[in-house]
């Protein structure tokens, strides 16, 4: 087919296509009444709304976001920023955030920056270069990178969390310090005296250690013995990683692991070699993944709320763009240790 053909083609299809004044005229209302349908169908009563949606499902009308956003100066779009979305507490939180979004009318744009701070950045341009209205970030970059940043897009930013993080905007989430703390108060309460901590180099991650050890010293424990991963660790690392710790620790009797992941692939390395759980080693979790409910013995672990950090999230986004301030721009949803069989 010719250019001109192909130009031509697109012509009539853009011509052919219903419009908002098609779909006033099928359902009998005004103009106004379709928009505030598509944008705040709240304003609208269900005699109204019922026409329209039903004009919209007969002529078959899609919204033209891009004139929405020009005359209102609006997208009605989020971007997210996370590490990676093969981690469950993560998308978790996504689907926290979508939820919620969705009823306000807003849609996410979601880009993994596979923990490379670079590239965190590269998508945060991206996202305010298509005039997202706001942004929410599980973050991998260090505070000074980003604070600048931040501070230029002249738009609303959730960290999501780490409550640990210096505050730039708006922040929810949970001390992972606090959570590494706790774990070493759950083991040393149960008799282990010797710990160790499986995980990876993340900033995360590396708040539960110190959490961990500053706690084990409270305790008067010996430090706690550490192998972290350069990369985002899971099941299938827990092996080499559990016979480095152990040369490092003959007589551990307590593990914190950095995911419930880890944690099961510890356990099951365990059982390999003829370690009692949890009557030589006590093993614990992150997160409370259905895996940490599925093994034998179950894995007692830490809790977090990660759905409840995505949705509240978008209602911080959503109230800011709104017009109100958050009661408090820095929320700590807190965790829960669950006790299972392995601790």
């Amino acid at each position: 087919m010719k250019n001109t053909e192909r130009t031509d083609v697109a012509a009539r299809n853009l011509l052919s296509r219903p419009t908002m004044e098609d779909v006033a005229r099928a359902a009998r209302v005004g103009r106004m009444t379709v928009s505030r349908a598509l944008n705040q169908p709240e304003l609208v009563s269900p005699e109204s709304l019922a026409a329209v949606q039903a004009a919209i499902e007969k002529l078959g009308y899609v919204q033209n976001l891009n004139a929405g956003s020009l005359a209102s100066n609006r997208s009605r779009i989020i971007g997210a920023v996370i590490p990676t979305i093969a981690n469950t507490f993560f998308s978790e939180t996504i689907s926290g955030l979508s939820q919620t979004l969705a009823e306000k009318g807003y849609q996410l744009l979601l880009g993994q920056c596979l923990y490379d701070a670079a590239e965190e950045m590269r998508l945060i341009d991206a996202f305010v270069g298509r005039r997202a209205d706001g942004i929410m970030l599980i973050r991998t970059s260090r505070p000074t990178d980003l604070e600048n940043r931040i501070k230029r897009c002249g738009i609303p930013f959730v960290e999501a969390w780490d409550t640990s993080n210096r505050q730039i905007d708006m922040l929810v989430g949970l001390s992972h310090r606090d959570a590494g703390a706790a774990a070493a108060r759950y083991l040393a309460a149960k008799g282990r005296r010797r710990l160790g901590y499986l995980g990876s180099n993340d900033a995360r991650s590396s708040a539960r250690l110190q959490g961990l050890r500053a706690a084990a010293k409270q305790a008067g424990l010996p430090n706690a013995e550490a192998v972290i991963f350069d990369r985002p660790s899971g099941i299938t690392d827990a092996a080499a990683m559990l016979d480095t710790l152990l040369a490092l620790r003959p007589a551990l009797d307590g593990l914190f692991c950095s995911s419930d992941m880890l944690a099961a692939g510890a356990l099951f390395d365990c059982q390999r070699r003829g370690i009692r759980v949890p009557d030589d080693v006590s093993i614990m979790g992150f997160a409370d993944l259905p895996i940490a409910s599925a093994t034998h013995p179950g894995i007692t672990t830490i809790r977090v709320p990660s759905l409840e950090i995505g949705r509240m999230a978008g209602a911080m986004l959503v109230d800011y763009l709104d017009g109100k301030q958050p009661a408090n721009p820095r929320v700590d949803l807190g965790f829960t240790i669950v006790e299972r069989g392995s601790a």
